[in-house]
């Protein structure tokens, strides 16, 4: 099941030179936007620099603001553990008809991507919902994009989300 899903999701790919830029995009360039739009949207709610003393509003916050980064961080970390000692191989070295749209190098499982943005955005649904929802849709989109891309199967990527939502809510718990 795991191999027909990623087959179908993979031959979108290679296609069109258009929608093969707009998975790399998505896949490697948008994490990183959204990692700043976390980061900015967690500063300006809270009016932070509109403050009298910002930086007192800023330490009235801060808890919010540490909990969202040092989950995601945390659960980036705990991915990174487990591929060393699963070593799942990623789809390109499986199959030699995959030629993937990203470089990668290492173990596949869990995905490091999805299990951080996934951390992120249910980090940020817990103080603001309607927000972490948008995350939560920005996570899943990076995740398809890096099965679409042939860096990841699909199981990579649904572990990846179960850690990152399992660790924060633990961190939310503690």
């Amino acid at each position: 099941m795991n191999d027909v899903i990623f087959f179908f999701l993979y031959n979108f790919s290679h296609k069109s030179a258009i929608f093969d830029w707009l998975v790399i995009f998505t896949a490697d360039i948008f994490p990183y936007i959204v990692i700043i739009l976390a980061g900015l949207f967690l500063l300006f709610h809270h009016e932070i620099f509109k403050a009298e003393n910002p930086w007192q509003d800023f330490l009235q916050k801060k808890k919010e603001i540490i909990l969202v980064f040092i989950t995601s961080g945390f659960a980036w970390v705990i991915a990174r553990l487990l591929k060393l000692i699963i070593h799942t191989p990623r789809p390109f070295v499986e199959f030699s008809n995959v030629q993937a749209l990203l470089s990668e190098t290492g173990f596949a499982f869990p995905s490091g991507h999805a299990t951080f943005f996934t951390a992120l955005a249910v980090a940020i649904f817990f103080y603001h919902k309607k927000v972490g929802y948008i995350f939560m849709l920005f996570a899943l989109l990076i995740s398809l994009a890096r099965v679409i891309s042939g860096v990841h199967f699909p199981i990579d990527i649904l572990g990846g989300i179960v850690l990152g939502a399992l660790i924060a809510y633990f961190f939310k718990n503690i």
